[in-house]
């Protein structure tokens, strides 16, 4: 179950079969292990990736040394194309958090199928300008949410993304820390650690090593606000 605005504007899914076809003749397959790093901060925008199976979270650490977890990708999304069109090096590290396989195309080859073709170049934008949209939208969400509002809003986010149907509600299977998931959340792990307990004790939650259930995705949403 994906998020419908994001899920319908991943660069690969936009693409009609042959333009995928195309794409794929001019890249090369990679696998990548849990805790792999795909791409690194700082990095020249030599690539472009396309998650074709997996999950990937992009971050960026501070001088200070804080991870701050950005937003997590998962297939058909494309990944280090803002390095490649604006030629600056890349602003976050993007890491496998479980086994991943990707499509990774040259900049050079990239550039060239997306000057190529209006489509392309079309499904490039619209990837970019949803992605803009999100993000400006929880932004907006986050402002006006207490620390337990801002978790429901990210559970929602995965639940709707990367959910699995349960019996007994919405699986979230993603392998999260509570320190990412409070990094992302823009709270403490302590505030992570007291915000799970109450959706678990209003029944809205259940949660396990690496897994969190969610019974009532209506009831999360309402607290997310």
């Amino acid at each position: 179950m994906e998020n419908e605005g994001l899920a319908d504007h991943q660069f690969m899914t936009l693409l009609t079969p042959d333009r995928q076809r195309a794409l794929r003749s001019l890249g090369r397959p990679q696998r990548f292990r849990a805790g792999d790093t795909l791409l690194h901060t700082g990095q020249v925008g030599d690539r472009v990736m396309v998650i074709l199976a997996g999950r990937a979270k992009i971050s960026y650490t501070t001088e200070a040394g804080h991870e701050v977890v950005l937003r997590f990708a998962g297939p058909g999304e494309v990944l280090g194309e803002l390095a490649v069109i604006d030629g600056r090096p890349r602003s976050g590290t993007i890491e496998a958090v479980e086994p991943v396989e990707t499509l990774t195309v040259g900049a050079a080859d990239f550039l060239s199928f997306v000057n190529g073709d209006p489509d392309a170049t079309l499904a490039l934008l619209r990837t970019l300008s949803a992605r803009c949209r999100d993000s400006d939208q929880k932004r907006i969400q986050f402002g006006a949410a207490d620390s337990v509002g801002r978790i429901s809003l990210r559970l929602v986010e995965l639940a709707e993304r990367f959910g699995e149907p349960d019996e007994d509600g919405v699986a979230i299977t993603l392998p999260l820390t509570q320190e990412e998931l409070g990094s992302w959340c823009g709270c403490s792990r302590e505030a992570v650690a007291k915000g799970l307990q109450e959706l678990r004790r209003l029944g809205t939650i259940e949660t396990s090593r690496r897994r969190i259930l969610v019974r009532d995705l209506d009831a999360l949403r309402r607290r997310a606000g």
